[in-house]
């Protein structure tokens, strides 16, 4: 305290001369300004500027002493700006007298004026009287008389004023009766940072100013200042766009700082209504504006807090208790609460009358010594009541709508306010209860984090007293929100519809599993109420819900199609991006261990399940369906705790059974009905389908919530629950672990497996005649129940391979990964990815291996019954092509290639013809995996033999001399001649050995399957039938390269053998024989060729057929085919002489027909093709020749075809033909690989017969000149080319044609 005074008197020593000094010149300079109007207006703005500078930086003690001195002048100057703006016209500046007051010198006045009352606090009320009346006169003028900053000037020198009445020092002053709230703690102490210094005036002044706030004298004056803030933020709302964010904002914080200074129910009890009215019709407008003053949510967060803190003020229990009386009070039941009601209580009739007239409050004085009128109200118990009612209607009207509001602080500030409602005036506005509880339940499912868990701790808090709610309450509520759930889903406004889902969510979180198992679990009747109301609000029919706005925004756009003015309103269009935030997150286990989330990594998881259904398309449905799904595993969750008398898996089994029975519903109408268009149109299958489809939903979502990935993904929701101590939710370890959890879902999975559903078509096509939404709706189904398998493995992890539930579901999902539906197959695919990864595998292929069998087993079984399965070449090439396990699983497809080799055959293509290509691409990918693993075997093998080699040859070495024993041998020499080692050795080749006859045997069956389907009409069938030979040929090719390594490799095991005479590991001698495969199946392949040649079915078929034919020479040798072209060239040869003007004559082919295979009603009749069709050809047909002549193995086969194809070649390249003469170009430089001088003599003929001039001179007498070894032809079929080609080779001579080629071959 001495250090204090010594401060105090330093200060008034050194700073206060100063200070009054420079507040002397201000003072003087303000009265001058009052004197001399011709001042400049800028000189005095500056000065003005200066003044409030200097007032904010000194010491408030300095400024306290001249406050009265300082503060004249300017109330003075502020009088006159607001005389002359009353009526006026901003910035006209209206004289009065000599003076006139601009806008610069007004708004800087008010500025001073903020700074003094900021530091000075007023010492009596006559002081406190006079500045608010000159405050109210400048608060009382309009926009259109002053302007902004001159209106935010009063309304902050009012807040200011506010701010530095503190209570006094008096503790039986009347204003320690006020009460302040929570919220209004902080604003109330704005700008008041010396708070620790000691309050000036508080004993030097002999009036409290709170208590004269609080006394009926001044209760036209808080009242007429109220009306005054109110007008001001409704005028700057109603303004739109040009209304002032900023007063609006001042506004409505005044107006909590003037309500949390009165602070008594007395004093503000008479204007509750007005506040009421009109804050929450400033909240009600705010809902329709998108923009503008109104919108702005600092204003609503004020407005908000405002309207709390004085409903908190006026009807708190502590005030309310006594006029309700103890039968309306809820009080406890603890020892203080019972002490304080027996404190209350009448000791006598004579004492209970004189305290009931004691209750009331005074009738209002009508006049007092003043003449002002006090206001006054009676809170008796009916109009605590009425009041309530009115608050209820404005609360109703307003708070709901605040719940969603795009402003995360008025959200918050939201979550403030009802705290505090149902804190402290729970018994007066008990009608609002339950409002204001749904309001806190949809805030705990906030977007936000903050208002989230705000929100959860209100919860927490109010649900763990004993009295809040009792247990019919909670069960009303229940009630009420499940029964109004549908209407509000299936209504126009998508907001409500989330918020309502949302209070259900979060009300049977914070009630508790007891109450779902007392209320729902245990009573049937009511569990099927609540699953249909559920079962309505999640089945497609609610894509069809929604304001006509959302229709129009989910419509694609047409082409200069402008959104209007209500779409705009109705949000974003392609803001589909879900958010996970809502209800109950699919969040995978936090335990889950780095190798699982490596896999997730790797395998792209964004399809997380339990996914969203495809019926939910709106803006906000992903919202809608989280917060359901968070409800139905609530209800799942419930299940598994455990109670007296019933286990958790009967529990569970009820519900399921529940929503089971919807879809036995379908399964038995589709079992007794065969339905056509008419018969749909009769019968309710479209509508049972969408109800299925929504049971499916439910108890997918059920079962997901009894796992452990949605109980950590609720507490983690809900985190603040559990710190809290509201650990209702814990689920103990049970004795039967997960069996129960196993029954039930293999409960499920039996029914989903249900023949009867998967055979609905998904498109059109089929026989039936059914309408196009029933292919939407079938669709819709079959997506959610391939989800729920996914969801059950999830739930599972490795248990669902180990309980043999992928036996049932694996073979499903391959057959729909090639479904018409797009939709469905990317389903498939994500299930398919989610098993892997929670089976703990890398990939799905790796997965699909493990369980091959199972696949392997099924599709042998169905393979025998194509009739009733004919999807099953469909499932084999999905599973072979999609996954990329088929050379995992060799060795268990060769009981599948036999099925599938018979029905290639001619009566199983003849029984089953729409099956013929299907299985045709599944034997493609057989042979493309036999491929990939054929060309590894030479390679594996020459590898192994080069190592043993090397092994042999040590032996050989140590064995050479018969002095060297093996014991002087070094250790790694010992170990290549004991016995295990060539043992494994052995062991090694055999196994390599099976391996490789299990590849060969594949590629020849696919060989032998797909030679026949060469001679094919169908073109399909034809094209993938070449892709099978020209892979089956070259892995047959490299599994006989690998077997002559195998051949060396055996030798050398033997060798060893006999030289360590190890004579225990004598191989058996096996059979060899079936190792050549090349040549005998190029035996049976070749005529085909042929015949595939003679159709031309299409371009690409011959194309096709020319390469393969190329490749498979050069793969066998030219040897094997010398006999071959030269006795059926010519059918490959015609080729090259095709034309689209002129019909080949039958009698051409009179000697070689067509094969006519019996099931052929017709021959097939040769068109002439389009020239463009026959030049592809004619180039396909010249590749093919420029192929085979450039590679000397293969070179051979044209040995005896060579006149008569150089011919052919040549005639072409020296036509007119301009699209082949490149091809033609080529296949003669391939041609003078095997002899150039025949090419050269027939290039030379036709030039040199063209072109005399050019004809070089002889070089030696005795050799005999070019004309003489080409005389000139007398005719054009004279020329060598044409001898040797044929007769049929009548192209025209272009002169340039023959310049080019014959300079090509002298280059």
């Amino acid at each position: 305290m001495e250090g204090k005074g010594r401060e105090e008197e330093q200060l008034s020593e050194g700073t206060l001369e100063r200070v009054f000094a420079r507040l002397k010149s201000f003072s003087i300079d303000l009265l001058d300004l009052l004197q001399n109007p011709k001042r400049k207006r800028s000189a005095s703005a500056s000065f003005l500027s200066e003044m409030a500078s200097f007032l904010c930086c000194t010491p408030a003690p300095a400024l306290q002493s001249c406050f009265d001195y300082t503060l004249f002048p300017l109330l003075l100057l502020l009088d006159a700006a607001v005389r002359c703006r009353n009526g006026k016209m901003i910035n006209t500046g209206e004289k009065i007298g000599d003076l006139e007051v601009s806008d610069g010198i007004a708004e800087g006045v008010l500025m001073c004026i903020e700074a003094l009352l900021t530091k000075c606090h007023l010492s009596s009320v006559n002081q406190m009287v006079m500045i608010l009346k000159k405050l109210t006169s400048g608060a009382m003028l309009s926009h259109t008389d002053a302007s902004e900053e001159f209106r935010i000037g009063i309304i902050r020198s009012f807040k200011a004023m506010l701010l530095r009445m503190q209570p006094c020092s008096d503790f039986s002053c009347l204003c320690k009766k006020s009460v302040i709230p929570q919220t209004a703690v902080e604003i109330t102490r704005l700008n008041f940072n010396h708070a620790n210094n000691k309050l000036y005036g508080s004993t030097d002044s002999q009036e409290c100013l709170l208590a004269f706030l609080q006394s009926p004298d001044a209760s036209a004056v808080v009242g007429h200042w109220l009306s005054l803030l109110l007008q001001t933020a409704e005028v700057e709302a109603s303004r739109g766009h040009r209304g002032s964010l900023e007063l609006r904002k001042e506004a409505f914080l005044s107006l909590r700082i003037l309500i949390a200074k009165v602070g008594t129910a007395d004093a503000l009890a008479f204007f509750l209504p007005g506040i009421v009215s009109r804050v929450s019709k400033a909240l009600y407008v705010s809902k329709n504006m998108i923009s503008g003053a109104s919108r702005s949510s600092v204003s609503l967060e004020q407005a908000i807090l405002g309207l709390t803190e004085s409903l908190i003020i006026v009807l708190s229990d502590k005030e309310s208790i006594h006029e309700l009386g103890p039968s309306r009070a809820d009080v406890g039941t603890s020892t203080e609460s019972v002490l304080d009601l027996l404190r209350h209580l009448p000791t006598s009739l004579q004492n209970q009358s004189k305290e009931k007239g004691a209750r009331l409050v005074h009738q209002p004085i009508k006049e007092d010594m003043r003449g002002s009128t006090n206001f006054v109200v009676k809170r008796t118990e009916e109009w605590i009541q009425e009041t309530a009612a009115n608050v209820d209607k404005m609360l109703s009207a307003t708070f709901p709508h605040l719940c969603a509001h795009q402003s995360e602080k008025v959200r918050k500030t939201l979550v403030d306010a009802i705290r505090g409602l149902l804190s402290f005036c729970s018994i007066a506005l008990s009608c609002s209860k339950l409002l204001l509880l749904d309001c806190l339940c949809v805030l705990a499912c906030d977007d936000s984090v903050t208002v989230s868990d705000a929100a959860r701790d209100s919860l927490v808090s109010l649900f763990s007293g004993e009295s809040f709610l009792t247990e019919q309450e909670i069960s009303d509520i229940f009630t009420r929100l499940v029964e109004k759930l549908p209407k509000v889903v299936l209504g126009s406004d998508e907001t409500a519809a989330v918020s309502h889902a949302r209070k259900l969510l979060a009300m049977l979180f914070y009630a508790g599993p007891d109450f779902l198992a007392n209320h729902l679990i245990s009573s049937p009747t009511n569990a099927v109420r609540f699953f249909h109301c559920v079962g309505l609000s999640m089945s497609p029919n609610t894509q069809f819900s929604g304001s006509f706005d959302r229709l129009m925004v989910t419509k694609p756009l047409s082409a200069g199609y402008l959104l209007s003015v209500a779409e705009l309103k109705a949000g974003p269009r392609f803001n589909m991006v879900a958010d996970h935030s809502h209800g109950f997150k699919s969040a995978p286990v936090t335990e889950v261990n780095s190798y699982l989330q490596s896999c997730r990594d790797v395998n792209n998881t964004s399809y997380e399940l339990p996914h969203v259904p495809p019926w939910f398309i709106g803006p906000n449905s992903e919202k809608l369906y989280h917060a359901l799904a968070g409800i139905l595993r609530l209800v799942g969750l419930s299940t598994n705790v455990c109670s007296p008398g019933q286990s958790s898996s009967t529990k569970l089994s009820n519900l399921m059974d529940i929503l089971l029975d919807q879809f036995r519903k379908l399964v038995s109408e589709l079992r007794t009905k065969d339905f056509n268009q008419e018969e749909f149109h009769r019968s309710s299958l479209g509508q049972v389908v969408r109800e299925t489809s929504a049971s499916v939903c439910m108890l997918n979502e059920m079962i997901y919530g009894v796992s452990d990935q949605a109980f950590d993904a609720s507490s983690g929701f809900f985190h603040k629950a559990k710190v809290k101590g509201l650990r209702v939710w814990s689920v103990k370890e049970r004795k039967d672990g997960r069996n129960w959890i196993i029954q039930c879902i293999g409960s499920v999975l039996h029914e989903y497996m249900a023949q009867e559903v998967w055979d609905l078509p998904v498109s059109e096509g089929g026989e039936q005649d059914l309408p196009l939404h029933l292919f939407r709706d079938v669709k819709a189904l079959h997506q959610v129940i391939i989800e729920g398998i996914g969801v059950f493995g999830k739930i599972l992890g490795k248990a669902f391979a180990q309980s043999g539930f992928v036996h049932s579901s694996m073979y499903l999902l391959l057959r729909k990964l090639i479904s018409s539906s797009s939709e469905i197959r990317i389903t498939s695919d994500a299930v398919l990815r989610c098993l892997s990864v929670y089976s703990g595998y890398t990939s799905v292929g790796k997965f699909v291996v493990s369980n091959a069998d199972y696949i392997v087993d099924s599709l042998c079984r169905e393979l025998r019954h194509l009739d009733v399965n004919p999807h099953v070449p469909d499932v084999l090439s999905s599973m072979l092509s999609y996954i990329g396990a088929a050379r995992d699983i060799l060795p268990l497809l060769e009981e599948p290639m036999r099925a599938v080799s018979l029905e290639l055959e001619v009566l199983g293509r003849n029984k089953h013809p729409h099956l013929t290509v299907p299985f045709l691409k599944a034997v493609n990918e057989i042979a493309k995996a036999c491929m990939c693993e054929a060309l590894e075997l030479p390679k594996k093998a020459e590898t192994f033999l080069e190592t043993l080699n090397t092994k042999v040859c040590a032996i050989e070495n140590l064995t050479m001399d018969s002095h060297v024993k093996f014991e002087k041998a070094n250790g790694y020499e010992k170990e290549h001649t004991t016995l295990e080692y060539w043992e494994d050795n052995m062991c090694n080749m055999n196994e390599t050995r099976r391996y490789r006859r299990i590849v060969g045997s594949l590629a020849g069956s696919c060989l032998l399957a797909a030679i026949p389907l060469l001679s094919s009409l169908s073109e399909p069938a034809c094209l993938v039938s070449l892709d099978i030979v020209e892979n089956a040929v070259a892995s047959i090719a490299n599994v006989e390269a690998a077997f002559k390594h195998e051949k060396k490799t055996k030798a050398g095991i033997l060798k060893a053998i006999d030289l360590l005479s190890l004579n225990e590991l004598e191989d058996r001698e096996e059979d060899e024989s079936d190792e050549n495969r090349l040549l005998p199946a190029m035996n049976k392949l070749w005529p085909y060729f042929i015949i595939c040649l003679k159709n031309k079915l299409s371009v690409a078929v011959v194309k096709k057929c020319t390469q393969v034919l190329s490749k498979s020479v050069e793969i066998s040798g030219g040897d094997f085919f010398v006999r071959r072209f030269h006795t059926d060239g010519p059918t490959i040869w015609k080729l090259l002489t095709l034309s689209p003007f002129h019909r080949i004559s039958n009698s051409l082919n009179a000697d070689k027909s067509l094969i006519l295979l019996p099931y052929r009603a017709h021959p097939i009749s040769e068109e002439p093709m389009a020239e463009i069709s026959s030049q592809k050809i004619q180039i396909a047909v010249l590749d093919m020749i420029a192929d085979l002549s450039s590679n000397k193995r293969s070179a051979v086969a044209l040995e005896s075809v060579l006149k008569r194809v150089a011919g052919l070649v040549v005639g072409i390249a020296c036509s007119t033909m301009t699209g082949l003469r490149k091809s033609a170009l080529k296949a003669l430089v391939g041609l003078s690989n095997i002899d150039s001088d025949l090419v050269w003599l027939l290039v030379a003929d036709v030039y040199y017969s063209l072109n005399r001039k050019n004809v070089p001179s002889q070089p030696d007498p005795g050799l005999s000149g070019i004309s003489e070894l080409l005389p000139p032809p007398a005719t054009s079929s004279e020329y060598l080319y044409v001898q040797y080609g044929g007769e049929n080779v009548g192209f025209d001579l272009d002169p340039q044609a023959i310049e080019l080629l014959f300079k090509t071959l002298q280059e």
